[in-house]
């Protein structure tokens, strides 16, 4: 019996129309273009303006565009993910205000938190609907306006985040090609070094935590830098020696744009040659789980059916992991 796989059908991105250089970031903080650059790769990011307009928005945009190019009908939608760290509101689902507007009344949905490294998740859990028989179209997006949650008088933070969505039909292939294998990792233990200090059940909102600034993203940089390049890379490896494969047999990996020194890191760690990497940092910054779509719906031109692409994450939390896909239907 032929295995049903979930393979990628469709693929679609959206970012703001802002552009947040570095030049602009000079004037906001104590900072230089070389600087960030030198350390992070990243020369602009896009921001999310509008009275009103939250992650839900840059969602629905990528769906509508995703729909036009798969000539899908919103109504043949199963099922709906969300992965976010920003939410438009703590509930309902992001996913469920999606859904609601782009018309798909049969779908339900729900939101996954697994920071930066949530598309990552949502993909694998959303392979499973797929594979199982249940679901025949499955809806995932990654997607985070940062801007939402950043200081921007914290140049630890303000100067590598931005906003942005992707999104991804999934359905059923029995080409062989689709989502292969995954290992997914978290550790909690990570949580004091990448974190929101306010604004959950254990500290919720009051004037002390707003006038502290807690309801900002807290990074300590250096101790998640040395995290991510380890744990990125080495499950990178792994899932390639797991289906025993070879830099070569690689057609791309697609990291999460987190900064550019771990990506150069994870593609030595897995004898990727530079021009396999999937990049857009430079333009776009991190946004969070809207790197990795983000990255396939700018390389689809060159991607064709067939190719093996690793796909590498680590966010805040600790949450890592790799998945083993093969594209097309």
């Amino acid at each position: 019996m032929t295995k049903i796989r979930a393979a990628i059908t469709g693929v679609q991105g959206y970012v703001p129309d802002y552009v947040l250089t570095n030049a602009e970031l000079e004037k906001m903080v104590d900072t230089n273009d070389e600087w960030i650059v030198s350390r992070t790769g990243i020369r602009e990011r896009r921001i999310l303006k509008g009275e009103g307009l939250g992650t839900s928005y840059m969602c629905i945009q990528a769906a509508k565009g995703l729909f036009e190019k798969t000539n899908t009908r919103p109504e043949d939608i199963d099922l709906i993910i969300c992965a976010t760290t920003t939410p438009d509101m703590v509930f309902p689902a992001t996913a469920n205000l999606i859904g609601a507007a782009i018309g798909a009344t049969n779908a339900f949905g729900y939101d996954l938190q697994a920071a930066c490294s949530g598309f990552l998740y949502a993909l694998a859990t959303g392979s499973q609907f797929i594979e199982t028989g249940r679901y025949k179209k499955v809806l995932v997006f990654g997607a985070d306006k940062m801007s939402s949650i950043i200081n921007y008088e914290d140049r630890a933070t303000c100067i590598i985040f931005g906003d942005g969505a992707g999104a991804i039909l999934l359905e059923p292939s029995e080409t062989g090609n689709g989502v292969q294998d995954f290992i997914l990792r978290s550790d909690g233990n990570g949580a004091p070094y990448l974190h929101m200090k306010a604004g959950g059940s254990a500290r919720p909102a009051t004037h002390a935590t707003v006038d502290a600034k807690e309801h900002y993203a807290y990074q300590e940089g250096a101790t998640v830098f040395k995290f991510a390049v380890s744990n990125m890379a080495d499950v990178s490896a792994e899932i390639m020696a797991k289906n025993h494969l070879t830099a070569d047999d690689v057609a791309f990996l697609v990291p999460h744009q987190a900064n550019k020194r771990i990506i150069d890191a994870t593609a030595n760690r897995m004898g990727i040659a530079t021009d396999k990497v999937m990049l857009n940092i430079e333009r776009y910054g991190n946004t969070t789980s809207g790197t990795i779509p983000l990255c396939l719906w700018e390389y689809e031109p060159q991607l064709k059916a067939g190719d093996n692409l690793i796909l590498a994450a680590f966010g805040g939390g600790f949450t890592w992991g790799a998945l083993y896909l093969k594209w097309g239907k």
